[in-house]
């Protein structure tokens, strides 16, 4: 049977919706502008002043350009291992944590804990990390990126949640059968676990690909940088000389805005890509795991 609404509930879905219609126009306009400011010719884009809608002069010269760019193939690739191998790794050492975390009658078990919520407040800072990272010889390396950021602490406590919430009884007769940690873990709670671990592999892929700051620290040979990386290069000091060649009658400074803006696009898609086929499992995952059963 259905629910009449007030008149008051009625204007309050009104507004609603406009509010939230804004809120996406907000959000999604600045990338539909750089794809548009991608895609059009540098002469008109130069000209033009105000919202963009469409391309003005569609061409694509400036993707040819940006994918022949040796340095954007490298940081694609460098990008895609720190992304495959630092993910692999978060999800393996934040899962083997939350288990021992999660299991009752740990020893210390709440003194543990709050020292892994404790990070969350307070960290050591930016030149004593970069001096311990110096002095155990992982500067310079890919490692680098990949280390120091093992395990997220909101990421723990949300698959911790989530393991804490398995029936217990599962765990008992896996063990009557012989089973150890190690196969309760792998072979139990990981595979009932599958929306909170595809939330983790969405946050620390992201995380992952969007970094850039950490390689700015610490590594020094261009053959290891990331794409983000990269990307800032062309965006805060313009290295796109190799890159200026006709496009338009217009050269310089707006050639090599149309190529920042399509350097954005190509650096941002492959992710965006990612998201639809872990979407179904988001929502899940952060209720399961925010909320203990």
């Amino acid at each position: 049977m259905a629910i009449k609404k007030s008149s008051s509930e009625k204007i309050f879905d009104v507004f609603n919706s406009i509010f939230m219609l804004l809120l996406i126009a907000v959000t999604l306009y600045p990338f539909l502008y750089v794809v548009f400011a991608s895609l059009s010719d540098p002469t008109e884009m130069s000209q033009h002043r105000g919202i963009l809608l469409l391309p003005r002069g569609f061409q694509i010269g400036a993707y040819k350009l940006v994918l022949k760019n040796p340095n954007i193939l490298i940081g694609y690739k460098n990008t895609l291992f720190y992304v495959l191998v630092g993910t692999s790794f978060n999800i393996l050492i934040t899962s083997l944590l939350a288990y021992t975390l999660s299991r009752k009658g740990l020893l210390l078990n709440n003194l543990i804990m709050f020292l892994v919520v404790f990070t969350m407040f307070f960290g050591g800072g930016m030149i004593p990390t970069y001096l311990m990272m110096s002095d155990i010889g992982l500067m310079g390396t890919r490692w680098a990126l990949i280390f120091p950021g093992l395990v997220s602490t909101m990421n723990l406590i949300i698959m911790r949640t989530n393991f804490m919430s398995i029936p217990e009884s599962l765990e008992e007769s896996a063990r009557l059968d012989g089973a150890n940690d190690i196969v309760i873990l792998f072979k139990i709670i990981l595979p009932l676990s599958m929306p909170v671990i595809s939330v983790m592999v969405l946050f620390y892929g992201v995380g992952h690909w969007n970094s850039w700051f950490n390689a700015m620290l610490y590594l020094r040979k261009r053959e290891m940088f990331p794409l983000q990386l990269v990307l800032r290069e062309i965006l805060i000091f313009s290295s796109t000389d190799d890159m200026m060649v006709s496009l338009g009658s217009q050269k310089g400074k707006d050639i090599s805005e149309i190529i920042k803006y399509a350097t954005i696009v190509v650096a941002t898609v492959p992710i965006l890509l990612v998201y639809p086929f872990l979407q179904k499992y988001f929502v899940k995952g952060i209720m399961v795991g925010a909320i203990k059963g």
